[in-house]
């Protein structure tokens, strides 16, 4: 059974347990010494340039919460949107490091310039946390797809501000490949400064990258990795997938799989009565409004995610597609969806 709830349910791509299985043959030394973790830095570096340090970790949360932290002061505060992972979906985690966050409101998950504006208020005030950071989502929570230009846009206005700009790109590969560009052209060529590289949601196993591209932003980060309990013993097994995933562009393969999808989703939709398809379907999520019934009669045999339960008569559903997605897949979920919708 397919599901399209979320890229994470997807399992492990061949190339990458294949890549697991050639690592786990006879000792390496341990905590990142070892030449699959060696070999997977240099493919980083050969992608976003010879400066780039990389740090492996075994989750998200992990990625975000350890790129932020290293890059603020114990008092200083992170601006992002309010649909932002870091806000909504990390339990606090940064925030119980005490970082604050100032939410700002977006479109689709994208922010502007212009949003990052009243937070900056707080800058010299004894009494208020100053934003140090911008945080955004490429690709977005809602599915949105920044630009090239506005990505570059909201790093000028770091630079203006004094802020460091961080990308949570935990599908970033979805967002290059709908760009149509690479992965360093996506981020580190717009400004971004850090990054929080995705790998589980396309075809990894588990494992994400933090890569920072300033080197003063580095300086530290050794020692949060290792508190942050993120400095993997047998490194080899993450860095190993990642092997995989940078070569012969993987990555993209994947991503491009999961984006054509879900436009094939949305296709074999659109028109359907009782049913809207309510955001822009630019990388792997379909958002959709239909009455609750059918919803919840369609969840019976395909799970997803109601995102949105107002109004409560007309929920909107987010369907996920993944790097395994097959057409088969999704017409069959297409199919349920209008049987659902004509109440058989």
């Amino acid at each position: 059974m397919f599901s399209f709830a979320s890229d994470n349910n997807s399992g492990a791509h061949a190339e990458v347990m294949a890549a697991l299985a050639a690592a786990n043959s006879g000792h390496c030394l341990s905590y990142g010494g070892d030449p699959f973790t060696r070999r997977a830095e240099e493919l980083f570096q050969d992608v976003f340039g010879a400066k780039t340090r990389v740090y492996f970790v075994f989750l998200g949360t992990a990625a975000n919460v350890l790129a932020l932290q290293t890059g603020l002061k114990a008092y200083e505060a992170v601006i992002c949107a309010d649909t932002a992972h870091i806000h909504t979906d990390e339990c606090g985690a940064l925030e119980a490091l005490g970082r604050k966050l100032y939410t700002v409101p977006g479109r689709h998950g994208k922010i502007a310039p212009a949003d990052c504006l009243p937070p900056l208020r707080f800058a010299g005030s004894v009494h208020h946390a100053p934003p140090r950071m911008l945080s955004i989502t490429q690709s977005t929570e809602l599915g949105g797809l920044y630009r090239p230009a506005e990505i570059r846009a909201l790093a000028d206005f770091c630079r203006a501000h004094g802020l460091w700009l961080h990308m949570d790109g935990a599908r970033l590969a979805n967002a290059a490949a709908a760009l149509g560009c690479g992965l360093h052209a996506a981020s580190a060529a717009l400004g971004v400064d850090m990054l929080s590289f995705g790998g589980s949601k396309n075809g990894l196993l588990y494992g994400e990258a933090v890569l920072i591209f300033r080197p003063e932003l580095a300086e530290d980060f050794a020692f949060y990795h290792k508190r942050g309990m993120q400095l993997a013993s047998k490194m080899r097994y993450i860095a190993a997938q990642f092997q995989a995933y940078l070569h012969n562009d993987l990555w993209r393969r994947n991503a491009q799989q999961a984006n054509d999808m879900a436009r094939l989703l949305a296709e074999s939709l659109e028109g359907t009565e009782g049913l809207e398809i309510t955001r822009p379907v630019e990388v792997n999520a379909v958002f959709a409004r239909l009455p609750r019934r059918a919803a919840l009669e369609a969840q019976k045999s395909c799970p997803f995610y109601i995102w949105d339960e107002t109004p409560e008569e007309t929920p909107e559903a987010r369907w996920m597609t993944s790097f395994d997605t097959t057409p088969e897949a999704v017409r069959d979920f297409a199919a349920k969806i209008k049987n659902a919708l004509r109440g058989k």
